[in-house]
């Protein structure tokens, strides 16, 4: 039974380890949900241009 006891404790220290990471949460940037839209949406618009000027000089 002493094997039992072990996994118990490790599955208690692990959920506090993850409970001090905040693993999983998302950071709180400050944003409003539409400025942080509007932010991604910048961010994926600039990776689609380098990725399209990357395409477009290979396919020549």
């Amino acid at each position: 039974m002493t094997r039992g006891n072990q996994r118990e404790l490790a599955r208690q220290k692990n959920a506090k380890k993850q409970n001090e990471n905040g693993k999983g949460k998302r950071n709180d940037d400050g944003l409003s949900a539409a400025a942080r839209k509007q932010r991604d949406a910048e961010i994926m618009q600039q990776k689609q241009k380098a990725a399209n000027d990357k395409k477009e000089p290979g396919s020549k």
